[in-house]
């Protein structure tokens, strides 16, 4: 899985949301600690495992 496209994508906003499955979170976030821009991605654990991952808010 191509993760540093991912965050791009949703550093730049053009993806809305990405949700990662428990079996793939370790991965993820290996990818995103050492992604230059993780602060303009945040996440949200939801039951069951899985992390829903959108563009940060920024404080404009």
């Amino acid at each position: 899985m191509d993760y540093q496209k991912i965050l791009d994508q949703l550093a730049s906003g053009e993806l809305e949301k990405y949700e990662v499955s428990p079996k793939d979170a370790f991965d993820f976030q290996k990818a995103l600690r050492s992604y230059g821009k993780r602060q303009n991605i945040a996440g949200r654990a939801l039951r069951g495992g899985k992390i829903i991952y959108t563009r940060a808010k920024s404080e404009d």
